[in-house]
């Protein structure tokens, strides 16, 4: 339907006028108006493009409906055609809106929105479209910038974010690391203390020693000049008794009767028995105390030297006996075994910690500990300690080497004593390994190089 002249000199005033760049089409898809603002924003003019079907020229290099063609022509998906770049308006109905780059517009290029809506008739029938474009190169230029900006301070954000996570790890790693140099310095503070009171206690085990061992020398002297006079004095009372038949007959009923109130036939069995003992306490007496002086070694000096392990470990369980004796059966299961370089005192604290440990260990029940030595390999040996009790409970395992860890109550442990074994045999160039389970008991496996290298030192 064609525009009254009047309506379209009407038209044509508004558009030419109006500071926003317009175009109209009609329902043959030709352009009817081309206002000024559109001259001046894409380069082409009226007379160009006034009664032709080209304006898509200033846009795109081939042919394609602009939203104006896509409303005359009753598209039903309009947004389609422009995937992420149109929208239907929420302003104008049936109106749509796109947005877009035209990098052919200008020197570099523009940012173009579009509003294309129907023009209709009388009767409401669509006999065209009007379209309009602004140019929004400048607040997409602005948008972009900040866009970038914003990336940057999120870039700079991130960056500064992951070195201070990257700071705070190695603060924390750092503070781990004191704390660590910290619980080794408690523990090596704890060493020294108890070195130094081994050290103590050894000196004071061999001077008691050698105080014992000077009246144990003459008790068992004199115990045995005992047993000579003894001897002698019954060989009389023999002789005494062969002779009381010739005595007078009152003289040998009173012997008799002698004889028989101090019972001299047991005095003959019983007191031989009663020196024997006392002769067999004696020297276990000596034994122990000889163990005591092999346990302190006092004249050791610390020194590496070549040692028997069995008799380092036989004096610590004569030393620890009192402490196991009314827990627990003790088991020596001894292989052969070579002499192995080592610190003895050291090695006697490892066993007595060990042996110690395991009676702590044993329920009301009585229980069983057994001490028993192999050969590993042709460079190692194998301690263990092996004991019946109640078993180390799976949450406290990877603990019980810590310094000051001990699931004993309060006052019935320091915690110390797992951890300085653990020490020392480290220091021999050993490891302490541990089979334990809950209701049947656990060993303790110390495996020790039979030489030492002077980088274990």
């Amino acid at each position: 339907m064609k525009l009254p002249s009047q309506a379209e000199v009407a038209l044509s005033e508004f558009f030419d006028g109006h500071p926003v760049a317009t175009f109209a089409i009609n329902r043959h898809h030709v352009i009817t108006h081309w206002n000024k603002a559109c001259e001046q924003l894409l380069g082409w003019s009226r007379a160009e493009m006034v009664g032709t079907q080209n304006h898509w020229q200033p846009f795109y290099t081939k042919q394609r409906p602009l939203l104006a063609d896509l409303i005359v022509a009753g598209e039903s998906n309009i947004a389609g055609h422009y995937p992420g770049h149109s929208h239907q308006s929420t302003l104008i109905p049936g109106a749509y809106e796109s947005e877009d780059f035209f990098p052919n517009i200008g020197a570099g290029g523009h940012w173009l929105h579009f509003t294309a809506a129907p023009l209709r008739d009388n009767d409401g029938k669509v006999v065209g479209a009007i379209e309009t474009l602004r140019d929004v190169t400048e607040r997409r230029v602005a948008e972009n910038a900040l866009r970038k900006a914003n990336d940057n301070l999120e870039h700079v954000v991130e960056k500064r974010t992951a070195q201070l996570a990257e700071a705070n790890d190695r603060l924390e790693d750092d503070i781990r690391k004191l704390t660590e140099l910290n619980e080794l310095l408690s523990t090596a503070q704890q060493q020294l203390v108890q070195s130094e009171k081994m050290a103590s206690i050894g000196q004071l085990a061999a001077g008691v020693a050698h105080e014992i061992n000077n009246p144990i020398g003459y008790i068992f002297s004199n115990v045995g000049t005992l047993q000579n006079y003894l001897d002698q004095l019954f060989e009389m009372l023999a002789a005494y008794q062969e002779a009381e038949a010739a005595t007078a007959p009152g003289v040998a009923a009173r012997l008799r009767a002698m004889r028989e109130r101090i019972d001299l036939d047991f005095l003959r069995e019983d007191i031989p028995a009663l020196m024997r003992e006392s002769r067999e306490g004696i020297v276990r007496v000596r034994h122990i105390v000889d163990d005591l002086k092999d346990f302190s070694r006092a004249d050791a000096n610390q020194e590496w030297m070549l040692a028997d392990l069995h008799g380092g470990i036989d004096s610590t369980l004569n030393i620890v006996a009192n402490e196991v004796k009314y827990r627990a059966d003790l088991v020596r299961d001894y292989g052969d075994i070579p002499a192995i370089e080592c610190l003895p005192l050291q090695l006697n604290q490892v066993v007595l910690n060990l042996v110690v440990n395991a009676a702590q260990a044993m329920g009301p029940k009585r229980g069983t500990i057994t001490v028993r030595t192999r050969r590993a390999d042709k460079n190692t040996v194998r301690l263990e300690v092996e004991d019946t009790g109640h078993g180390i409970a799976p949450d406290a395992l990877s603990r019980i080497f810590d310094p000051f860890f001990t699931t004993k109550a309060v006052g019935k442990g320091t915690g110390l004593g797992l951890s300085l074994a653990y020490g020392i045999v480290q220091k021999h160039g050993g490891r302490i390994e541990v089979d334990t389970e809950l209701g049947r008991g656990s060993c303790f496996r110390v495996l020790l190089p039979i030489r030492h290298a002077e980088e274990q030192s």
